[in-house]
């Protein structure tokens, strides 16, 4: 075997050659027209005054603030044609955004009638959209690294291996509330050592190296993780506690399996020791191990059950030593395998009705007890230990589509390995240029350990090769820089792909870009619906929507234990996966995007039922149910959602009306000013409790915060009859809540229901605010003015279906920032479609 540090210094000598990162050219334009410009534009703006009725409205009720004497937000209208929009597109897709959310003119001030607000949006957006058709800008997104999902994902399908990319990759900066905008995923020294050291890893296990050396992995159970009930649908039935744990065993071998039982905070002594329980260890549910643990010391004379010198906080040689002999070794096979460890529930009796009320799981006095149930704190897997080999793993398979009988076809047989390895790294068909410099390394390795090391250096080369790590778009050499191209069809596929899987083209897709077939709409519309299909497509739950809806938040929030004793790690679960289930039901049944507002059922389980008030919900299952309450429709009424839009200790309606106001309508606020007052909580001062309304109110009498928090705080208070982790509440600091409140174009509403209400009114501007996170999402960058009419193309031609997801989705497939990219400017292309600064 060769050493780790010889590995890296051939992979770096490897990687030294393949590419630079594109340099990104920043534009940035003046919103003032340039002097010579300015007059053009007065006189044309005067001219048309008489004959323009869009003039006219800009004059009635915008020029009084955008002209060139108050300079309002650096917006003079007055000096702006309204008939040749074309050439300040930028400018005027703000105002068109500002018109369309019904945000200008601001509340208190002359405002035109709907008729008069549409034909000036519309008008506007005519000139826009013909404008952009005649002269498309489809962006250039920069050089995309695979973030840290998208590696695992692409690890996944590649080698048919899960592993854990949180403990192999740090975390990815995220802009425009994405972690894939190629902008700001760098590639630092640092990071290419973490990629160097994952390629070795993964290698390793894709190939089974016998010689490796034992690994221990520990699994933690939540703090706030409370073992009552069963933990998983993998679980036997009747059984309670403990957990389930999927983990790829490298090889095949021994393995050791210790679980040590969770101790009180204070003392340090096992739960329920005075109970006698049974704990039932199994591997891919068949029994390996069934554990008899507690009772041995009740009414025991034994010595060991005493503890010494009758001092009650010392504890005894058995409560020391009870889980120590919870130890299993057992034989597993190579690949994926699962390991449930559970108690059996002691009652036999079957329970009727919902479960009563317990104690709060946090560090109180209550819940800091040994008589609490016994639970399960670690699970500690050491090996594999002694003799091991490689199994037949579904990673095997993938790798070894040949082996060589004699050592004349080792080469060849090695070349074929790599190139079908290549062709779907790298997402395109393997060229000779692809897997000579892998054969080099094959080479190495088949001189340092035998054919199968060979391959596992030559596949961990693969995986820190730019040609994986990195999504490259080249310009074609007949392209004049600065002009709009097609892309190609394999890159589409790699678009596409990344887009609904966040992984890397499957055979099929790869086949059919291969054969220059994607571009054709049917071939391609028929892709679309089978990825759609396929389980991959979770992604879109998971990553877009978890990004989109702060979903992700989910696993950071910390309610105050005070303020709220029955939050836990099981309503956490519970949250997050309801709202899972619930996306992915619309994405699998094809439903409407707007049915995120007017959908009415949900996912839950009995924990999850109690806590909402849904009567005969019983058992961990989740399961699909009607909603009879009208406050809990939709999204809006999951505690996901209300959980990550709060503080620990209270509700926030500024939280919240941001969220709504940048998910949802499409009009985010601007960032606060700095040293803005910091709003007053109750105590504070020694002055009584008062509720959060009343606390906004007086916040909002400094001129500062007023203008901001006029347009998010209405929104807000329309929830605030959900507290801070989404219970119902009539009252806040013994105040009635008041849920009034009105959308920016002055819709009034009260309470969740007619807030809803308010907002499917406003359908259009939900279903423009969704397509543009999903194409910020698919292209890897942020949806800039020029992307903005074909924005409008896909909500247009998605309303006939009434905004079905797969319609949205399909149009934005076929959008031209998705199909099409501007060749840099300023270049040359050169002969093998590569490019170079000039």
């Amino acid at each position: 075997m060769f050493s780790t540090s010889v590995t890296r210094s051939v992979i770096a000598v490897a990687i030294v050659a393949w590419g630079v990162l594109e340099p990104q050219h920043l534009q940035s334009a003046s919103l003032m027209p340039q002097p010579s410009l300015r007059l053009q534009f007065q006189a044309r703006g005067a001219a048309s005054a008489p004959s323009s009725p869009q003039r006219a409205i800009l004059d009635k009720y915008c020029v009084t603030c955008h002209n060139q004497r108050q300079r309002t937000a650096d917006l003079m209208l007055d000096t702006m044609d309204v008939q040749h929009v074309a050439a300040q597109a930028d400018v005027w897709e703000k105002v068109v955004r500002k018109l369309r959310t019904g945000s200008m003119p601001p509340a208190g001030m002359p405002r035109p009638d709907g008729a008069a607000y549409d034909s000036l949006a519309s008008s506007l957006e005519t000139q826009l959209d013909r404008a952009a058709a005649a002269a498309p800008n489809p962006g250039r997104p920069a050089i995309h690294r695979l973030n840290r999902v998208e590696y695992t994902n692409a690890i996944r399908d590649l080698l048919g291996i899960a592993v854990d990319g949180q403990s192999l990759l740090p975390t990815d900066e995220s802009g425009y509330g994405f972690d894939n905008i190629a902008d700001v995923l760098s590639l630092s020294p640092g990071l290419l050592e973490r990629y160097m050291t994952a390629a070795r890893k993964i290698s390793r296990l894709a190939v089974g190296d016998p010689t490796m050396r034992p690994v221990v992995q520990m699994f933690r159970m939540p703090k706030l993780l409370v073992q009552t009930e069963r933990m998983s649908d993998d679980l036997p039935f009747r059984s309670r506690g403990g957990t389930l744990i999927r983990h790829y065993f490298p090889l095949d071998g021994e393995y050791i399996l210790r679980i040590r039982l969770r101790r009180t905070f204070t003392s340090n002594l096992p739960h329920g020791l005075t109970n006698r329980e049974l704990l039932d260890v199994r591997l891919d549910g068949e029994r390996m191990q069934l554990f008899t643990v507690g009772g041995e010391c009740v009414g025991s004379a034994d010595p060991r059950c005493k503890r010494p010198d009758n001092r009650t906080a010392s504890p005894s040689e058995y409560e020391r030593t009870a889980d120590d002999g919870l130890v299993v070794r057992f034989s597993a096979k190579a690949g994926m395998r699962v390991i449930g460890i559970a108690f059996a529930k002691r009652t036999t009796a079957v329970q009727e009705g919902a479960a009563p009320e317990r104690n709060p799981a946090g560090f109180s006095s209550a819940s800091d007890n040994e008589n609490q149930p016994m639970s399960v704190e670690t699970v500690q897997l050491e090996g594999p230990t002694g003799a091991a080999q490689s199994g037949d793993t579904a990673s095997r398979r993938r790798i070894f589509v040949c082996q060589p009988s004699a050592a004349a076809e080792e080469e060849a047989c090695a070349a074929r390995i790599l190139s079908t390895l290549v062709r779907r790294a790298y997402r395109r068909p393997a060229t000779d240029r692809d897997v000579q410099p892998l054969l080099g390394l094959y080479r190495v390795g088949r001189k340092n350990g035998g054919f199968e090391t060979g391959i596992q250096l030559a596949l961990e080369g693969l995986l820190v090769s730019p040609n994986f790590l990195v999504r490259i778009e080249r310009d074609p050499a007949n392209v004049s820089p600065g002009a709009a191209y097609r892309l190609d069809d394999l890159a589409l596929a790699s678009r596409l792909s990344f887009f609904l899987w966040s992984s890397i083209p499957d055979d099929e897709l790869l086949d059919v870009a291969a054969r220059g077939q994607l571009r054709n709409p049917e071939a391609l519309a028929q892709q679309v619906r089978r990825m759609l299909a396929d389980p991959r497509a979770q992604s879109l739950v998971t990553n877009f929507a978890g990004q989109w809806l702060y979903l992700r938040n989910m696993r950071s929030v910390a309610p105050d234990p005070r303020e709220f004793p029955e939050f836990d790690d099981n309503l956490r679960d519970a949250f997050q996966r309801e709202t899972e289930l619930f996306l992915g039901s619309l994405l699998r049944e094809d439903r409407s995007v707007l049915d995120i507002l007017r959908a009415d059922y949900t996912f839950v389980n009995e924990r999850l039922a109690r806590f909402y008030g849904i009567p005969h919900v019983y058992g961990t299952h989740f399961r699909r149910v009607a909603l009879n309450d009208p406050n809990r429709v939709g999204l809006l009424g999951h505690g996901s959602v209300l959980t990550v839009t709060s503080y620990a200790t209270r509700t926030s309606p500024v939280l919240r009306g941001i969220w709504l106001l940048e998910n949802l309508l499409g009009a985010p606020p601007a960032p606060p000013p700095p040293d803005v007052p910091a709003l007053e909580e109750n105590g504070d001062g020694g002055k009584p409790p008062t509720s959060v309304r009343e606390r906004l109110q007086e916040h909002r009498k400094n001129p500062v915060c007023a203008g901001c928090h006029a347009r998010m705080d209405p929104l807000g208070f329309a929830l605030e009859n959900f507290d801070a982790i989404g219970r119902w509440r009539t009252q806040d600091a013994n105040t009635p809540v008041d849920a009034t409140g009105a959308l920016p174009d002055g819709t009034k509403f009260a309470g969740p229901a007619e807030f809803r209400t308010a907002l499917l009114a406003h359908q259009t501007e939900v279903v423009s605010t969704v397509a543009e996170k999903l194409l910020t999402y698919a292209l890897g960058r942020g949806v800039e003015h020029y992307d903005m009419p074909a924005v409008r193309r896909i909500v247009r031609e998605a309303a006939s279906s009434d905004y079905r997801w797969s319609a949205v989705i399909l149009e934005i497939v076929k959008s031209t920032p998705f199909q099409m990219r501007t060749a840099r400017a300023g270049e040359t292309a050169r002969s093998n479609g590569s490019t170079r600064p000039n």
